[in-house]
């Protein structure tokens, strides 16, 4: 096959007008994002409380930003190459929904984007993402803990995913257009995301007498943090009766029921294993973490960081 370097002069000018007018503060393709709000209602609903709505969103922003970085770890480390792909797109989905939530918490309350140098050019939900310290993030700590094996990422991600699709559901019917808004999108993405992680589960559990030890030890290990994901935090329930949030218990039935599913069709038994106890009841949702959290920003935040007023 011969070079034409005619068509290949023609086939780089899709690039032309990102390169147009460029400065030395603009390096790279792409590095100039549109507002990630554009086009949708951000005034926040009558009687509901600014900060109240933005810490929520922190709450379930966390959760999806946490548990796209421990899928991105995944990236050139999964058993084929179509796996890889799509844990990779699964984290990239997650990562999406983060930014919506991050952004709209800033919306909501200024007050909550940590402060940065004079002029610097990071948007406000980069700020929220890699320079808030772990005690101040919200996420369940069901998503921070440490990468195991394949069978880990299959527990975690079921897991995840059908508490995820029970809230998101419920979302969409939030009176707040941008929950609403990213609900309506997430279900389609989370759907994918539970209907591959059950998959791999039963494949799992009816493969090799190996492959069936380790999911049971990844469920073994993971189930006494998955309460979590459906106990309510004060600020959860205040906001589900404004009509606002989802109370996370309202959840906990459909979310039983579709793991008690899973896990008949696949010939395992539902663990019985106690959570873990919080200092003083406090978990995730209060800022309480593992160690695997503070790891976690530390390789994710380290950049951004070092070069707080960069452009990316």
């Amino acid at each position: 096959m011969t070079h034409d370097p005619h068509l290949a002069h023609d086939e780089g000018s899709i690039f032309d007008g990102l390169i147009e007018g460029a400065d030395d503060s603009r390096w790279a393709f792409g590095t100039d994002f549109e507002d990630p709000l554009a086009g949708v209602d951000t005034t926040v609903p009558d009687g509901v409380d600014h900060a109240g709505l933005a810490r929520y969103c922190l709450m379930l922003g966390d959760d999806a930003l946490i548990m796209s970085q421990r899928l991105s770890e995944w990236c050139s480390r999964a058993p084929d190459l179509e796996e890889d792909i799509a844990l990779a797109n699964m984290a990239l989905d997650l990562l999406g929904q983060a930014r919506l939530l991050l952004a709209r918490a800033a919306a909501a309350d200024p007050g909550a984007v940590p402060p940065l140098p004079d002029g610097s050019p990071v948007p406000a939900e980069d700020a929220l993402a890699f320079f808030r310290e772990a005690g101040q993030f919200r996420n369940v700590r069901l998503t921070e803990v440490a990468n195991g094996d394949f069978a880990h990422v299959v527990v975690r991600l079921l897991l995840f995913s059908v508490a995820r699709l029970a809230l998101l559901e419920r979302l969409r019917s939030s009176r707040d257009a941008v929950l609403a808004a990213v609900a309506a999108k997430g279900v389609k993405e989370v759907t994918y995301h539970r209907d591959w992680a059950g998959r791999w589960f039963l494949t799992l559990a009816q493969g090799t007498e190996e492959s069936r030890r380790r999911l049971l030890t990844a469920l073994d290990e993971m189930w006494p943090l998955k309460p979590e994901l459906v106990s309510p935090h004060p600020l959860e329930l205040s906001l589900a009766e404004a009509g606002v949030g989802v109370d996370p218990a309202s959840m906990a039935g459909e979310v039983d029921a579709v793991l008690d599913q899973v896990f008949a069709v696949s010939g395992v038994d539902r663990p019985d294993r106690p959570a873990p106890a919080g200092a003083g009841g406090r978990t995730g949702r209060h800022g309480m973490h593992t160690e695997a959290l503070s790891l976690l920003l530390a390789e994710m935040q380290v950049v951004a960081r070092a070069h707080p007023e960069g452009r990316w």
